[in-house]
């Protein structure tokens, strides 16, 4: 076995695919390919799925990947450690958020600070921030609760209600204020079963008594609002999150009232990382 190998292995389980990690190595692809399929040969397993359209990890892959994952952040601490300074002049910071709107001032803090750090911003629900950063594919996650594993850096921003939005003539259009039972009788367009949105609100209508099926189901924010604007039902959103966009009118739920707990996180493990450190801080002092 051969650190270049494990290195070829790690970056086709990080970047999901062959092309791609030979892009971030600055290597060829049949290099790459020839490292993965020596480790494979060598050691009589396969690593990888492979198909014409991707490449996921096999259960040994699975495995090998949480140790590489373990071994490669151990050898960035040991490059931070070295190259402290250069560092915060250079770098990747990622972030995988449900929204980046709760940090987009901390994040400007940040540029204005480094600003030939690079940064990368994915999204996804709350399950996803923190499987993302669990697995060293993100390095901060933004998400929609507190969470409460042992192995995380946590800091809590502050509550925001869940509110209703709907299009500019769509379902309740004209209400300023509704309950939840009221928007419950109208074509609801929820996010996908991830989202800690929709796991509030029905929480709170179970809680309530109150039937709350959602109509639509989509995957994200983005598709929830184009489906709303289009005026087929209500949806829902932090309060902090709702946009001034001409095509919806705001609705405030009354009763129940359901607020959202946002938080910033880091692994407790990566707290020495000199990006993560940094940001984090920015986040404690930041006037929220």
């Amino acid at each position: 076995m051969r650190h270049v190998q494990l290195k070829a292995f790690h970056a086709v389980a990080v970047h999901g695919g062959f092309s791609r990690a030979a892009d971030a190595l600055y290597l060829t692809q049949p290099a790459i390919s020839d490292q993965v399929r020596k480790l494979e040969s060598e050691y009589d397993t396969r690593l990888f799925n492979r198909t014409k359209r991707n490449v996921t990890l096999t259960s040994e892959g699975e495995k090998l990947f949480k140790i590489t994952s373990r071994l490669f952040e151990i050898e960035n601490q040991a490059h931070d450690l070295l190259s402290s300074q250069k560092k915060l002049r250079t770098g990747t910071l990622r972030l995988h958020v449900d929204s980046a709107i709760h940090v987009l001032g901390v994040l400007a803090q940040f540029r204005k600070k480094f600003p030939r750090v690079k940064i990368q911003i994915e999204t996804g629900n709350t399950n996803q921030v923190i499987d993302a950063l669990q697995d060293y594919r993100a390095d901060i996650g933004v998400l929609g609760s507190v969470p409460t594993s042992s192995n995380m850096d946590v800091v809590q921003l502050n509550e925001s209600p869940i509110v209703a939005f709907t299009s500019a003539d769509g379902p309740l259009h004209k209400r300023r204020a509704a309950t939840l039972q009221e928007l419950a009788k109208h074509p609801l367009v929820c996010r996908e079963a991830g989202s800690k949105t929709r796991q509030k609100l029905i929480e709170s209508a179970a809680a309530t008594g109150i039937a709350f099926i959602p109509s639509i189901v989509a995957q994200g924010r983005e598709a929830v609002a184009e489906i709303v604007a289009a005026g087929v039902g209500i949806g829902f959103v932090s309060e902090k999150e709702f946009t001034n966009d001409p095509r919806f009118k705001k609705i405030n739920i009354t009763s129940p009232r359901i607020l959202m707990s946002e938080s910033v996180a880091s692994l407790s493990e990566r707290r020495e990382n000199l990006l993560i450190k940094t940001f984090m801080t920015l986040v404690k002092t930041y006037p929220f």
